[in-house]
């Protein structure tokens, strides 16, 4: 039936809330209103908010945009253009009698702070709840992952097949061939496109510039965006040409933190566990300052959700979460280098969803 799995969703939403003390989540457009209703949301002025409670669900929506969710399973709570339409929500949450309302990251703080002036006694929290909820995949979501991971390894095996020659190229210009490479795979949108090479690999968010590859430059190459609903990401690095005999040394070394962190991946563990083991190998080899970032990222409507594989992160990892898995090396002034797979937890281990190969690839 329409909707199914939007109410599937809200129910298990339901008893997230009831273990957090929260009486209702606010939901604001987002890719957590994306996963409640089907659809995504306008982030305008003009508010537009899911109200998920114990025993039902409310959508807060401007009259203009009322006939958009005519057909989804909520109520609709209708504001008029010369309303207040925080003010109106602050009535019905006192009229539900929520104490304590979860809301998602991404609501807008202008809206929350008129909502705090109408309801000063109103109890706000962030919705960990929902983060807990996306967190942990359905069967159905993993193999939406598994297709985003799958278009994405088409799109790198074809970036290789028609750029055997890297030398004498832009980063832009190959940035520019990935991203239409992206479109024509059938991505609905890209999140980012990186392009670093040689001393601009160093940098970890080197999004690209004129720089001309010379031969022997490494290029760390890292992309993302959504296919069909979900999202692929992945790192991988080409030379052009043959690197000094140093930096082969360290992606051996980046291969073995990458699989160690891989196989830390288990049921029971907390998220920073990942992170430990792939740092401690790192910095054991004199690379420990050159680790600048965290070892990977949950993955699903959002590029960037929990679980965040990090140090401080007591999450436990369950079967279901999906998270990405990316140690990097960056020396200042030399090179980069950094590889990234898609990573689910399974009941029996952890599974790639990426199959890209991780050997350095070596074009001419």
């Amino acid at each position: 039936m329409p909707f199914d799995r939007e109410i599937a969703a809200m129910t298990r939403l339901r008893g997230l809330m009831q273990q957090d003390g929260l009486d209702a989540v606010l939901i604001g457009p987002s890719a957590s209103f994306r996963e409640m209703m089907g659809r995504d949301a306008n982030m305008t002025e003009r508010l537009v908010a899911l109200l998920v409670t114990a025993t039902g669900a409310e959508l807060i929506v401007p009259r203009l945009q009322a006939p958009l969710y005519e057909e989804h399973p909520v109520n609709l709570l209708i504001w008029d253009e010369a309303e207040d339409a925080t003010a109106r929500l602050a009535d019905r949450l006192a009229e539900l009698d929520i104490a304590q309302l979860g809301v998602n990251d991404e609501f807008w703080a202008g809206f929350l702070l008129r909502l705090a002036h109408h309801a000063p006694t109103l109890d706000i929290r962030p919705a960990t709840s929902l983060e807990r909820l996306r967190a942990v995949k359905t069967a159905e979501e993993i193999a939406g992952l598994q297709a985003a991971a799958d278009a994405i390894d088409r799109v790198w095996a074809r970036f290789l097949s028609e750029n055997r020659v890297l030398t004498g190229q832009t980063e832009l210009a190959l940035r520019a061939a990935l991203t239409q490479l992206m479109r024509d795979e059938g991505f609905e949108t890209v999140a980012w496109v990186d392009v670093g090479a040689g001393a601009n690999g160093a940098s970890s968010l080197h999004h690209g510039s004129d720089y001309v590859i010379q031969r022997g430059d490494p290029i760390v190459f890292d992309f993302a965006g959504r296919y069909d609903g979900w999202n692929g990401d992945i790192a991988r690095v080409a030379c052009a040409g043959a690197p000094e005999a140093d930096y082969l040394q360290a992606y051996a070394l980046l291969l073995d933190a990458q699989e160690a962190a891989f196989q830390a991946i288990q049921a029971g563990v907390p998220a920073s566990t990942p992170d430990s083991v792939a740092r401690e190998i790192l910095t054991q080899a004199g690379h420990g300052d050159h680790f600048t970032h965290r070892v990977g990222h949950g993955i699903g409507r959002d590029v960037h959700e929990q679980p965040y594989l990090v140090a401080g992160n007591s999450l436990p990892l369950v079967p279901g979460m999906v998270m990405s898995d990316e140690p990097g090396i960056y020396i200042p002034g030399r090179w980069g280098m950094r590889v990234e797979d898609i990573v689910v937890l399974t009941e029996e281990g952890p599974r790639r969803l990426t199959q890209s190969p991780r050997d350095l690839f070596i074009a001419d």
